[in-house]
């Protein structure tokens, strides 16, 4: 049996003969192996199913081997080719390989021969596929001095974060949804010395609990209806790295236990093997959970929490990030301005007084999606209070006051006696408790002028009354 991981291969050949003991020796080394007899069938096969491999002879009638290669060439670059070629014939055999053949062999192929070769493509397709993988995680998103805010909580955490990120212990991050945990995690992974290695993450709410378990140790082939390869588990997938466990409050406590006894021992069996497998993997886990009160009610097992929260990491949530939202608008404001390559957008005094007055139950999250929505829909250069979503107009100061202020460059009017009258509509349906016969009367209004006002400028209080 091959040390490698298991591939897919599919053998082109005319000769029935060297079909056959082809198959029969790949077969046995654990290789799923298919066949075709002509070109044509090949290219066929290529294009319903996923090949890792293909070992194709040169020399058929029809479409040839060179035919085959560049078909895969151009339509499935992925796929790496091997070609055949009898003895009269290795200057194609050359060209074949300048035209992107990975490696060719002379006719009769021996087993071990074709073995060296595929075992040769399988590393070097798991490097690339490595060198993919580490280039696209490490990415400026996850530096410490990326993650915004200079409020004082947020200073406490860059902290913590800075003297987490040069040990190898486990962390459990809380806080709210939305706050940035798996951004927080990043950042500690590639402030590590593990930074080179991989940064895995499992989203335990995210997954089904039967799947979970495959998930996380891997299993091996036939350990259950369609297991058709041996596949590695994420723990040994991050080995040398960081795995991150989001949302583990959803773990049920089936899998606690085994994922206790993994962090006891860092050892593991994939499904349907009993070998053990010894990894060095960093575990940083999250959760939105009160973890103390799922402890005490038995939702969660007091000693897996224990063995998770060597050092505590909270996220604080943005209504007592005092001084953020604006660094925030502006940097979302960059951010999404670039991606969409649009000229930045003024952000008015009384909409940024609205943005710090609102509680943000979906925090960061809430507040970057909003300002997307607001580059896009906004029609003005000048982002006013008028175009945010009525619940946040409603978390302005409830005492109404007036300010204006007359610049150099003047002020828009129309705009501005738009947006005060909107003020004190609202203020005069906060006054009233909703009450539209109350709130007209106060404004010198009739009632179905008020109404027409609110349905122009789509104002819904919530506790209106008819």
């Amino acid at each position: 049996m091959t040390d490698y991981a298991p591939c897919s291969i599919l053998l082109v050949d005319d000769n029935p003969t060297t079909l056959e003991v082809t198959v029969e020796g790949l077969k046995e080394e654990g290789y799923d192996v298919d066949v075709a007899s002509s070109g044509e069938e090949g290219i066929s096969k290529a294009g319903g199913k996923s090949y890792d491999i293909v070992i194709t002879d040169l020399a058929m009638p029809g479409m040839n081997g060179m035919d085959v290669l560049a078909h895969l060439t151009e339509r499935h670059p992925e796929i790496t080719v091997v070609v055949l070629t009898g003895y009269g014939t290795i200057e194609t055999a050359v060209e074949a390989m300048k035209r992107g053949a990975f490696e060719y062999l002379t006719k009769p192929a021996k087993l071990d021969e074709i073995l060296l070769v595929i075992r040769r493509a399988q590393e070097i397709r798991t490097l690339k596929a490595e060198n993919t993988f580490l280039r696209s995680q490490l990415q400026d998103q996850y530096r410490f001095e990326k993650i915004v805010g200079q409020s004082l909580p947020m200073q406490q955490l860059y902290r913590m974060m800075q003297r987490v990120a040069k040990t190898d212990s486990t962390v459990l991050v809380t806080g709210e949804s939305g706050t940035g945990k798996e951004l927080i995690a990043n950042a500690i992974h590639y402030g590590s010395e593990r930074r080179d290695n991989p940064f895995v993450p499992i989203n335990c709410g995210a997954i089904p609990e039967e799947l979970l378990e495959s998930e996380l140790f891997g299993y091996e082939k036939g350990a259950f209806t369609g297991a058709f390869k041996t596949r590695k588990g994420r723990f040994e997938l991050a080995n040398k790295g960081t795995a991150f466990l989001d949302e583990i409050g959803e773990m049920s406590p089936k899998l606690q236990v085994k994922l206790l006894r993994f962090l006891q021992e860092r050892k593991f069996e994939r499904i349907g093997d009993s070998r053990s497998i010894e990894v060095d993997v960093r575990i940083i886990a999250a959760t939105n959970k009160d973890m103390e009160k799922a402890v005490a009610d038995g939702e969660f097992r007091e000693d897996l929490y224990f063995r998770l929260n060597v050092v505590p990491i909270h996220v604080p949530p943005l209504r007592r990030r005092e001084g953020d939202i604006p660094v925030l608008v502006q940097h979302f404001m960059r951010q999404h301005c670039e991606k969409m390559s649009i000229t930045p957008k003024r952000v008015s005094k009384e909409a940024l007084k609205c943005l710090e007055s609102y509680e943000w139950p979906g925090n960061v999250r809430e507040l970057e999606n909003l300002m997307e929505r607001l580059l896009i829909l906004t029609e003005s250069d000048e982002i006013g209070a008028r175009d945010l979503p009525q619940r946040m107009r409603h978390k302005a100061d409830s005492s109404f006051s007036l300010q204006l202020e007359l610049g150099e460059e003047g002020i828009d009017l129309k705009k501005t006696l738009d947006e005060l009258e909107s003020r004190l509509i609202l203020e005069a349906l906060k006054r009233t408790g909703g009450v539209k016969n109350q709130a007209a009367k106060a404004l010198g209004l009739k009632r179905t002028t008020l109404i027409e006002k609110m349905k122009k400028k789509r104002i819904e209080y919530p506790s209106s009354l008819n």
